[in-house]
């Protein structure tokens, strides 16, 4: 049996930086499970969104106010779940409560290594231009707003790096570097 930890990597960053192509790199190189907020969550919130009237913006204020709380309870209970049955695993999510709120952090990373497992922050760094690029090229509904006000985008909490802990990974870098900047990041917190 292994001694070496298992990992709970919370992978976060601005919309359009590149988390769910990182992660699912990241979770097969590592051997972990991928669980990605808007592939577990999506399908609800978008039935939400058109209930609410927010034509798939998911920044509208109602919608985020009626889902934000269960849609992270989900993420983080799946997460224990898998780390519990011997499963790292590799989250994705913008994480932005928990990686600029100290003490909602750290009930995470409790919760985490209660469970079994190491929990690591990655922020994935991307310039604002770089971010306007990918959320034109490809014109998903979420982006919709972002784009509407690209000044009030590019000046919001969602592209500030964590206050808490965290390794930043340059997001315009070739993948393999990406993950080249994960594994060390791995290694250097043994």
């Amino acid at each position: 049996m292994s001694t070496d930890p298992l990992y709970a990597v919370l992978l976060a960053g601005p919309p359009a930086s590149g988390k769910s192509v990182l992660g699912a790199a990241l979770a097969r190189d590592i051997g972990a499970a991928l669980l990605d907020q808007d592939v577990m969550t999506g399908p609800l919130t978008t039935v939400l969104s058109d209930v609410l009237g927010a034509d798939g913006d998911l920044d509208h204020p109602l919608l985020r106010q009626a889902t934000r709380q269960a849609t992270y309870d989900a993420l983080l209970d799946t997460a224990v779940h898998n780390v519990e049955a011997g499963n790292g695993v590799v989250m994705v999510a913008p994480f932005t409560t928990e990686r600029t709120e100290s003490a909602v952090w750290e009930r995470v990373r409790q919760r985490l290594r209660q469970a079994g497992a190491e929990p690591r922050l990655i922020w994935l760094a991307c310039p604002g231009d770089e971010l306007v690029r990918r959320m034109r090229e490809r014109a998903a509904a979420r982006d919709r707003s972002k784009l509407a006000d690209v000044r009030a985008f590019l000046t919001s909490p969602a592209l500030r790096p964590p206050v808490v802990e965290h390794t930043a990974v340059d997001a315009t870098a070739p993948m393999a570097e990406q993950l080249r900047q994960v594994r060390q990041a791995l290694r250097t917190h043994r």
